[in-house]
């Protein structure tokens, strides 16, 4: 399977993105780049290897889940740009 110019006008067209000729050339050539590199991948042999229900099966960066206090108002509110006594204040983005 290869990707034409057409597939990635068509998808740009989907995606509501307009994509100078150039680009186009560049996506089609980096497309037919992962399907040629999955068409690698499904070469290798698999057949003994467990399915994992994650990337890492370690459990490495996992920190246990702990129920800390809340900050405090005065704590939470420190860093703020702008703030009221209770509450951030941010600029109106609606009118």
């Amino acid at each position: 399977m290869s990707v034409t110019i057409d597939d990635v006008k068509y998808m740009a067209n989907l995606a509501r993105l307009q994509l100078s000729e150039d680009e186009a050339a560049s996506l089609v050539r980096d497309m037919n780049d992962i399907l040629g590199y999955m068409e690698l991948l499904e070469q290798v042999d698999t057949s003994d290897i467990p399915p994992l229900e994650h990337v890492s099966d370690t459990g490495a960066g996992f920190r246990p889940d702990k129920a800390h206090p809340p900050l405090d108002h005065e704590e939470a509110l420190k860093n703020a740009p702008d703030a009221d006594s209770d509450y951030f204040r941010v600029p109106r983005v609606i009118d």
